[in-house]
């Protein structure tokens, strides 16, 4: 069984069913999988194979949702991209992902011009139509362009909703997850069938998601937080999405009164920006049986606050795109323990070792590591890489961690050095090579520090030669290089970087002197 199979299962099982509400459209299951079987018709025909790699530069939508599960059911291998990223960490991704076929928003006609010349490995652009004017963008690209060009009502609109594809292994890559790699340049985790759908499964069963549950899916769904836990699980077993096209406080706490809403899933930046939401009322949750927390660590205190105001049981979890991502959550059937990210799920082992690989006892600190059906095949292209990350079939995560005598975790540091912004991963040594590209600079290092909206923020020292070089004047360069989560919120010149003896930049130090200034 794979994803796109049991979506099939579901539309003839219960056809009339909800899948999903979006703004005020909504869509029974036979209605989703009917236009997930036109958009393989229309991919097929656009040339796109089993092994094929299709891009996806899309917002929360149904447009998401379609595409991903078309894709998938042609036995081609989705690769979901953030498309606030900039056009130079776009470009990146599509051309080490060997991408074919993009999906993307209207909004990034301008981009799609650009990378015709750029990337000529892609033989097709669909884009999905969310302005007004957007079929008279598309007419207005050169012609050149616009060979390659579809709208996504024109591409589907003639397509029959039945599709037969080919047989998929569990073992085929469905997704290529890229994740910024402590190296510098992301890394595309490569995911099976085998590795997506258990992981949508266990979480589904460890959280008892049910087809009566009605999910809020405010998380970015490129992100894989929520590919499994506010997309896949719910719709493995007939429950309805909620889609958010982007988090405020107002459309949620909208969306949950509406629709009573019965999950909640975000990072730990959602839960405080709903907490302060003046607006909101004991009962703004009323409906919400289980939240749950992950992406980041979840302050304590914010947990209790935001329990003690609405009245329901924050669950918070752990997971890497490497995993799929779950691999712990508080139980339902059991003590939520504050500051911990839970138990292993099913199917799934966690475990603590030192140095060797051998297990540590409860309560002594080592690295956690992940066995299960959900770890990833490997690193798209990194054979190194995936050698380092996976050893005798464990996943060594890089994240210290201890366990308590009843087989709680406990996180006790994250990888080392990475700067969590609103549960985005942002990894210092990305933010520094962008610095170091700018002529004036001489050393530059970048440390997290805390931030009361988002968790987390980075700070960067630099070293400059050229003493007229203003903060602003380097956020203007990093910015065409960044995405705006990844941008330094405070820029701090200084004469030297600390070090020590064997010339290793003191990031300790940075922090200290952060916390002391």
């Amino acid at each position: 069984m794979n994803l796109s199979d049991r979506l099939q299962e579901t539309a003839e099982q219960h056809a009339g069913k909800t899948a999903y509400h979006f703004m005020d459209q909504s869509a029974s299951y036979a209605e989703l999988n009917g236009a997930v079987n036109k958009m393989a018709n229309y991919l097929t025909e656009a040339g796109v194979k089993k092994g094929d790699h299709v891009g996806l530069l899309l917002g929360n939508s149904p447009h998401f949702v379609i595409s991903m599960y078309a894709v998938m059911r042609i036995g081609a291998t989705v690769i979901p991209i953030n498309p606030i990223y900039t056009p130079d960490e776009i470009a990146y991704i599509l051309r080490d992902g060997d991408v074919k076929v993009v999906v993307a928003l209207d909004l990034l006609l301008p981009l799609v011009e650009k990378a015709h010349a750029a990337l000529p490995g892609i033989v097709q652009y669909v884009i999905c139509e969310t302005a007004p004017d957007a079929h008279e963008k598309i007419a207005a690209l050169p012609e050149a362009v616009k060979g390659k060009v579809t709208a996504f009502m024109h591409a589907t609109g003639t397509q029959s909703p039945l599709y037969q594809g080919p047989d998929i292994d569990e073992e085929d890559t469905a997704i290529i997850l890229y994740t910024s790699g402590t190296t510098g340049k992301p890394k595309g985790a490569m995911l099976s069938h085998k590795n997506v759908f258990s992981n949508a499964k266990d979480v589904a069963e460890y959280l008892n998601i049910t087809g009566e549950d009605r999910v809020v899916t405010a998380l970015p769904m490129f992100h894989v937080f929520a590919l499994t836990v506010v997309l896949n699980a719910p719709l493995i077993n007939g429950g309805t999405m909620l889609i958010v096209p982007r988090f405020s406080p107002k459309d949620v706490f909208d969306v949950v009164q509406k629709h009573k809403a019965t999950v909640f899933a975000g990072v730990p930046t959602m839960y405080n920006f709903l907490l302060q939401y003046p607006e909101a009322t004991g009962e703004s949750f009323e409906s919400v049986r289980l939240c749950i927390s992950g992406g980041a660590s979840l302050p304590v205190a914010l947990l209790h606050q935001f329990e003690g105001k609405f009245n329901v049981r924050v669950s918070e979890g752990y997971g890497l795109s490497e995993a799929s991502p779950v691999t712990c959550f508080n139980p339902l059937d059991r003590e939520r323990k504050a500051g911990s990210i839970g138990t292993s799920i099913t199917n799934v082992e966690n475990k603590i070792v030192n140095e060797l690989g051998e297990e540590v006892p409860p309560g002594e600190v080592g690295e956690l590591i992940v066995r299960g059906p959900n770890v990833m095949k490997g690193y798209y292209k990194m054979p190194e890489e995936t050698a380092a990350a996976i050893r005798d079939g464990w996943l060594y995560t890089g994240d210290l961690a201890k366990q308590d005598e009843e087989g709680y975790f406990f996180i006790v540091d994250r990888k080392k050095d990475m700067v969590i912004v609103g549960g985005y991963n942002v990894y210092p040594r990305e933010v520094e090579e962008v610095l170091y590209e700018h002529e004036a600079i001489t050393e530059a290092a970048v440390v997290g520090v805390p931030d009361m909206n988002y968790g987390e923020a980075v700070h960067a020292f630099v070293v400059s030669k050229d003493p007229s070089l203003t903060k602003e004047d380097l956020l203007a360069f990093c910015s065409s290089k960044l995405a705006k989560y990844k941008l330094p919120t405070v820029i701090e010149f200084i004469d030297e970087l600390p070090k020590n003896t064997t010339g290793k930049i003191l990031r300790r130090a940075l922090r200290d002197q952060v916390r002391q200034g």
